[in-house]
């Protein structure tokens, strides 16, 4: 679903950086029914996260900490590279490192909500003047939810990348697709990771 509407941004917002590629696809109007379709999907289905995450306690599993956090920033810097050992392991309690939750969380509470409200707003731009928001600028409402989409873009790069860096090259992806991930039964994680539900 993020690639898709990952993909649907970029055919819908190709149009204000002079390229004409997504309407040699789509064509311009079915380019925005798209991107708009998959944009309050996309709305629906955070709810539902936001709703999962809220009445399961794995919300908790978000909750930053700077412990170890620029260890794991050295680890994905250079370590990674160097075959050195991950300094926050995965468990069965704490699927996050530091520098994991403080991105999702950020993700989460800021960008996409930033990026869903300027999209409403490009949406229901004819009807500003009845919502009292006839104050505000269509073209800085535009560039704030396409800065939105192109950081989005930049995760989601990164975030594939980071799937291939597992055990074996589709291990994370498997996981990914599964909902299960293979995790040393004998390690138990540190109390400073692990929040009780």
């Amino acid at each position: 679903m993020a690639l898709d509407t990952g993909c649907a941004y970029l055919l819908a917002h190709a149009h204000r950086t002079g390229s004409a590629w997504s309407v040699y696809f789509f064509g311009f109007k079915q380019a925005v029914d798209l991107h708009n379709t998959l944009g309050i999907s996309w709305l629906v289905l955070f709810v539902f996260i936001i709703f999962w995450l809220l009445t399961t306690g794995e919300w908790k599993q978000y909750i930053p900490t700077s412990k170890k956090l620029f260890a794991v920033a050295k680890y994905y810097a250079s370590g990674i590279f160097k075959g050195e050992d991950h300094p926050v392991h995965k468990s069965k309690d704490a699927k996050h490192n530091p520098l994991q939750r403080l991105v999702y969380l950020g993700l989460s509470a800021i960008l996409l909500p930033l990026q869903m409200v300027t999209g409403l707003l490009y949406w229901t731009y004819n009807d500003w003047a009845a919502y009292g928001l006839d104050f505000l600028s269509l073209n800085a409402v535009a560039n704030v939810h396409m800065a939105c989409a192109y950081a989005l873009l930049a995760f989601l790069i990164v975030h594939i990348y980071m799937t291939t860096t597992g055990h074996s090259i589709t291990a994370h992806i498997a996981a990914m697709f599964s909902g299960w991930e293979e995790v040393p039964e004998d390690y138990k994680a540190e109390d400073w990771e692990v929040h009780e539900k």
